[in-house]
């Protein structure tokens, strides 16, 4: 394994920067996602927060190399993605995930450890104790014989956090993790993913609730298919900014039908 695998948790050097250039995505003829540039690097937490249909889950799945781009570049560490790689992790909104397939926590967390030991492989103390880790660090040992369907919610979205942590992952793409949490368990992840990020790790997250995307991320990103604002969460996230991001978006969609005079008026 290279010696500087670890150096992204162990220095905030900027050598770990994820820059997204130009990108754009398509599907058919609609357009997704255009236009977007974009520059972060380990540390951070960076809210992506737009109305439905805006591209953020579009934006994470292009960066996790799940959908194809169009057009533009993404380059991790200086050197550009072309596909899939284990430094990335992607987690998807819950309701996408089949809760009911019979594995337990640590079966799941196991699974992060396959890009380094294969399918079949065996499993080396090495693995064994990045898995152990994973549990321990995500408060899950107590867990790790349970059925992953008997979790609450906030249970599952650790125990996915964990298998990310097994695969030694840096940058981690969650899509709408706080969503269905209640209170407590928004807060136990907020504390989590800050915690991640402290260790070195770049979590980006699309985020529906405007009033805790200050507290719970450093940077925020205002997307309406194209970006209207990014910087620090507490300068982005202001009345003018929103009210663009959410309002162009309407218009986007409306557009359509409101050139067309309304007959009852003529």
């Amino acid at each position: 394994m290279d010696p500087s695998h670890h150096s992204c948790c162990e220095h905030h050097d900027h050598h770990h920067e994820l820059v997204v250039r130009d990108l754009a995505v398509r599907y058919r003829r609609v357009v997704a996602l255009e236009n977007l540039n974009l520059a972060t690097s380990c540390g951070n937490r960076v809210a992506l927060i737009g109305p439905n249909g805006a591209g953020k889950s579009t934006l994470i799945k292009a960066i996790a190399g799940l959908v194809p781009r169009s057009s533009g570049n993404i380059l991790w560490r200086g050197s550009s993605i072309r596909r899939w790689s284990r430094e990335f992790a992607y987690l998807p909104q819950r309701e996408e995930v089949d809760w009911s397939f019979p594995i337990t926590v640590r079966g799941l967390v196991e699974m992060g450890r396959y890009p380094q030991t294969g399918m079949w492989g065996r499993f080396t103390d090495k693995d064994q104790e990045a898995v152990e880790q994973a549990l321990a660090t995500l408060d899950l040992l107590d867990l790790a014989e349970r059925q992953i369907r008997e979790l609450s919610g906030g249970q599952q979205q650790r125990a996915f956090l964990a298998r990310s942590i097994a695969q030694e992952a840096h940058v981690l793409l969650l899509d709408e993790p706080f969503t269905g949490l209640d209170r407590r368990a928004s807060q136990q992840l907020g504390e989590t993913l800050g915690h991640l990020a402290r260790e070195g790790r770049l979590i980006l997250a699309s985020h529906h609730d405007l009033n805790t995307a200050p507290q719970l991320f450093d940077e925020a990103l205002l997307l309406a298919t194209r970006p209207i604002a990014f910087g620090p969460a507490a300068e982005v996230l202001t009345e003018e900014n929103l009210d663009l991001t959410f309002r162009e978006s309407a218009n986007s969609l409306t557009g359509v039908g409101s050139s067309i005079p309304n007959r009852s008026e003529s």
